[in-house]
């Protein structure tokens, strides 16, 4: 073990931790279908926007490391749905897991000893691993801490257990 295999292990823990906040799962289980797409009185975003933003923002993070051919996205085009509301239920469950899948891949990338954690990652203009998994981690407490404001006022927190 070196130095930095400790790092590792706590970077990808960080990234799906509920030690200081609610985690996605929690966040996003059993939301009923109906309340997806509703917008609560004084707050800006659906349950969907929220989730469909954290699924296209990690994603586009994930890309950003990996793909040394990366194009930049459109703000906010880019990483915001169109509709408020889900086009479907399968939509829903596809972003997800989507997002469980792509945050595997950034958890991966921390614990990956091949990665110098430290260097610039080839697509950035001297953005390093670090600072993106650290960005991920940070971008998606703030937008869970929403989800579940979002959910609160539409009488959906905290989550109905599953018999």
């Amino acid at each position: 073990m070196t130095h930095a295999d400790p790092l590792r292990a706590t970077l990808a823990r960080l990234l799906d931790w509920e030690d200081a906040h609610v985690g996605f799962e929690a966040a996003v289980s059993n939301l009923p279908a109906a309340l997806r797409g509703r917008v609560p009185a004084g707050l800006p975003h659906s349950p969907w926007q929220l989730l469909e933003h954290l699924r296209l923002t990690q994603r586009d993070i994930l890309d950003f490391c990996i793909d040394t051919g990366y194009q930049e996205r459109r703000w906010p085009e880019d990483y915001w749905p169109a509709s408020i509301e889900p086009p479907s239920t399968a939509a829903w469950d596809e972003s997800v897991a989507g997002f469980l899948e792509d945050r595997e891949a950034i958890k991966r990338l921390a614990a990956n000893p091949e990665i110098e954690l430290l260097a610039a990652v080839p697509a950035g203009t001297g953005q390093t691993f670090l600072r993106e998994i650290l960005l991920v981690a940070d971008h998606s407490a703030y937008h869970l801490g929403q989800l579940v404001a979002v959910r609160r006022a539409l009488g959906a927190w905290p989550p109905a257990t599953v018999a």
